[in-house]
C-alpha cells in the first residue's frame, strides 16, 4: 500500500496505529480492541493447539521433526523453570512458562510481517480498516498478562503461605518485626507489588511498539523517493533481521519474570 502523501508522518504513524474498537457500553472503559482480541485468540489456538496435536501424537520411539522440534522447546522452558522454581514445577509453573513464552513469541512475531501489505490484505480481503495484528504493541494486551500473573502472585502468596502468614511477611519484612517498623515495610511491599505488574507489562510493551514505530519510520522513508527506498529497504532488512531477536529475547524476558514471580510468591522470607 502506497503511502499517501496527503498524510502527514505524524498522522501516517497514527493511522498504522490506530485500533479496531466496538464500544460495549458507554464510557472509554467499556471500548473493546477487537483486533487485538481476536489475534490474540487466534495466535494462542494456532501456536497452542499446534504443540497439542504434536504431543497427543508423540511416539516413544524414533521422533519425528515435529515432534523433536516440539520437545526441545519443551525441555529448553522446563530447564529455565528448573534454574529458578525450587518446588513441583510440573503441577502449574512449568506449563504455565511454556505457554506465555509461546504465546507472547507468537504474538511479538506479528510484528515482523510487513505492516502496509498486512494491512492491505485486511482492508481488501476482510474489509477491516484499522486492523492491527500486533497485540504486544497494545497495552491493554501486556497489562492484562501482566496483571493475571500478579493475581496469580497472589493467590500463591495466600496458598503456600497462608492469609496469617502472608500478612505477617506484609508488616515484618524486609526491616524485622519491630512494631514501630510496621508502617514502613508495608509502604515498601505496596511500592513492590504494584511496580511488578507495571513493568512486568511496559517493558514487553515498549520494546514491540518501538519496533513497530521504526519499522513505520523505515517505509515512510523508502517512500521519499529512490535513495530513501535503496536506505530503507537496506535498513528495513538489517532492522527485520535484528527484531528476530528483540522478539523472541522480549518473549523469554517476560516468561522468565513470570516465573520469577511465582517463585517468590512459594517462598518464606
Amino acid at each position: 500500500m502506497a503511502l499517501d502523501t496527503e498524510l502527514t508522518p505524524t498522522s501516517y504513524i497514527e493511522h498504522h496505529l490506530t485500533y479496531f474498537t466496538t464500544q460495549v457500553r458507554e464510557g472509554s472503559f467499556w471500548v473493546l480492541h477487537v483486533d487485538t482480541l481476536v489475534t490474540s485468540i487466534i495466535l494462542g489456538v494456532i501456536s497452542l493447539g499446534f504443540i497439542w496435536l504434536v504431543v497427543r501424537k508423540a511416539t516413544s520411539g524414533v521422533p519425528s521433526k515435529t515432534q523433536a522440534f516440539v520437545e526441545l522447546a519443551v525441555e529448553f522452558i522446563d530447564n529455565e523453570v528448573k534454574n529458578t522454581f525450587h518446588g513441583n514445577r510440573h503441577v502449574f509453573v512449568a506449563p504455565a512458562a511454556l505457554t506465555i513464552f509461546v504465546w507472547v513469541l507468537m504474538m511479538n512475531a506479528m510484528d515482523i510481517l510487513p505492516i502496509d501489505i498486512m494491512a492491505w490484505i485486511m482492508e481488501h480481503a476482510f474489509g477491516l480498516h484499522n486492523w492491527k495484528i500486533v497485540p504486544t504493541t497494545d497495552v491493554n494486551t501486556t497489562f492484562a498478562l501482566a496483571l493475571s500473573i500478579w493475581l496469580l502472585m497472589l493467590f500463591f502468596n495466600v496458598k503456600v503461605k497462608g492469609l496469617g502468614g502472608w500478612m505477617h511477611e506484609l508488616f515484618c519484612t524486609p526491616f524485622g518485626k519491630n512494631p514501630l517498623l510496621w508502617p514502613l515495610n508495608l509502604l515498601f511491599n505496596f511500592i513492590e507489588y504494584v511496580s511488578k505488574p507495571l513493568s512486568h507489562s511496559l517493558r514487553l510493551f515498549g520494546n514491540i511498539y518501538a519496533g513497530e514505530i521504526i519499522f513505520l519510520l523505515l517505509g515512510m522513508w523508502a517512500a521519499t523517493g529512490i535513495s530513501g527506498t535503496i536506505f530503507g529497504a537496506v535498513l528495513g532488512a538489517g532492522w527485520a533481521i535484528f527484531h528476530i531477536l528483540i522478539v523472541t529475547l522480549q518473549a523469554f524476558i517476560f516468561m522468565m519474570l513470570t516465573v520469577v514471580y511465582l517463585s517468590m510468591a512459594h517462598e518464606s522470607h
